[in-house]
């Protein structure tokens, strides 16, 4: 019997060189950057293009490369599978099983979306590594469509004679599955605005300026700069403090530009036992997050939001997005804290939210442990830059200042709360986290104790759920010996039930 075959669109051989070239950027600004900026040489300096030649080699690598995997790949369905084909002189072979799948990830960067196309990756129960089953560079959305509805017909139960209608980019997938489909969240511009200003992407944005700045201010005709500043010094401090108000000004709105092209359009929908999460204006993503593979969630507050009251809210997943980086995927990039446990709660009815609650703290004989050594370090560094840089030197004591107020911060925010099968951490470096996993889906936990600790007896706890190739970990440092055996405890009983349960 013979099975209707399918191909990719032609321009995915562009993509996939776009991608490759993605990858040979970094090396490019290396190679541009050792050469001086300068690629001007005569016949007896050609040895100095070698490298360049040898990058442009590997760029027509690449393009052929891309035009060589577009023209060998083919997918089709066959036996309740999804078969993917592709390869020139080796073939490669992948079958997948429609049982086994999991969730589409769907992304249209500006080239899709000039072609109405899309990217689809496939997910299965075993993809815990960072990298898709099947990767469709770039397909129509009928076609993505055709993939979802044949695949789903053996989950759902139907003939492959009944329709299912499937659309990518903002309609219904099925008519069965979007009766059940609820929006949960979807942010505002004003959502967006609060992310840009209180994220660290200012800071980002401004490191960047002044790392191009550094790279070409050869060419800048600094004396005449200098000339003029100086001249407009003439006028007073508040001239000089209204330049820096406007280089903060551009660096904010910079910064709103960027969040809002990342987080255009951020919406969340839960649709039967799968998240969905669509974001993007220019590179638009959606991604599905099945809620049997979420491991553990993290709240995250940095100080400024802690203030305002606004967090941010990470899934840790065995779910990969669109690639490793994506196991931590951002569920409410910003939300209030008082809006923020009903759709928790909705999503995840078997946690519990009530992140007020009394948490075990710390013993106060722990305090110490948080700053001490930090400000022993610090001696050294502070009695040098006094001794060579008096009087300014003297300032450095301000950092032994700002460790102790940070290790008291971090002593009153840390602690343990356990509430039946849920195990909640609270820690911090800078950033307040709450973290917050079921006892099944915690990997490991370890209780740790160097030769001061045990002399205080106290320890540090740390757990670990499956996300990405590493896990994701929390750690508690300085909790009571007590404490810390009584999580152990909680851990290993629970382990010895499943053990007999199975």
């Amino acid at each position: 019997m013979m099975y209707e075959k399918y191909r990719l669109h032609p321009i995915s051989a562009f993509i996939n060189f776009l991608k490759a070239l993605k990858e040979l950027l970094f090396p490019l600004i290396i190679l541009v950057i050792v050469n001086g900026f300068n690629f001007k040489a005569d016949g007896k300096e050609i040895w100095e293009y070698i490298p360049l030649f040898i990058f442009l080699l590997v760029v027509i690598f690449y393009l052929i490369s891309g035009i060589v995997k577009w023209f060998t790949f083919v997918y089709w369905f066959e036996d309740n599978e999804l078969r993917v084909e592709y390869g020139l002189f080796v073939k490669k072979k992948r079958y997948i099983p429609f049982d086994r799948i999991q969730s589409f990830n769907y992304k249209e960067s500006i080239f899709h979306r000039i072609f109405g196309l899309v990217e689809v990756t496939v997910e299965t129960a075993g993809s815990t590594n960072g990298r898709p089953e099947a990767e469709f560079t770039a397909i129509t959305r009928e076609a993505a469509a055709r993939i979802e509805r044949e695949t789903k017909k053996l989950n759902i139960g139907q003939d492959k004679d009944d329709e299912i209608n499937v659309e990518i980019g903002g309609a219904k997938v099925s008519d069965q599955l979007q009766e059940e489909a609820h929006v949960i969240h979807k942010m505002s511009a004003k959502d967006l605005l609060l992310l840009a200003t209180t994220s660290n992407s200012v800071g980002v944005v401004i490191a960047g300026v002044a790392a191009l700045f550094s790279q070409i201010a050869e060419y800048i005709p600094t004396d005449w700069i200098v000339e003029e500043i100086a001249a407009m010094i003439q006028f007073g401090f508040i001239f000089i403090m209204v330049i820096i108000f406007l280089a903060f000004l551009f660096a904010w709105i910079l910064s709103v530009m960027i969040t809002f092209i990342n987080y255009y359009d951020f919406t969340v929908v839960q649709e039967n036992d799968r998240i969905i999460i669509t974001r993007g204006l220019l590179e638009r993503k959606r991604i599905i997050i099945p809620n049997n593979r979420v491991q553990g969630i993290k709240i995250i507050e940095n100080p400024l939001r802690q203030f305002f009251r606004y967090a941010t809210v990470v899934v840790e997943s065995a779910s990969w997005g669109f690639g490793q980086g994506d196991t931590k995927i951002m569920l409410f990039p910003l939300i209030s804290k008082k809006e923020m446990s009903e759709p928790l709660q909705y999503l995840f009815p078997q946690f519990t939210f009530d992140l007020e609650g009394e948490f075990v703290r710390p013993p106060k004989k722990s305090r110490p442990h948080f700053y001490r050594v930090y400000i022993l370090s610090l001696i050294p560094i502070i009695g040098l830059s006094s001794y060579f840089f008096y009087p300014a030197g003297l300032l450095s004591i301000f950092l032994a200042l700002f460790v102790l107020i940070m290790g008291l911060w971090q002593y009153k925010t840390n602690g343990y709360l356990i509430s039946g099968n849920q195990l909640t951490l609270r820690y911090r470096v800078i950033s307040r986290v709450t973290f917050i996993a079921e006892k099944k889906r915690i990997q490991v936990i370890q209780k740790r104790q160097n030769f001061f600790q045990k002399r205080k007896k106290i320890a540090t706890v740390q757990a670990t759920v499956m996300s990405g190739l590493a896990g994701a970990t929390a750690r508690v440092p300085h909790l009571d010996e007590s404490d810390a055996d009584a999580i152990l405890s909680w851990f290993e009983r629970t382990r010895g039930i499943n053990k007999e349960s199975a």
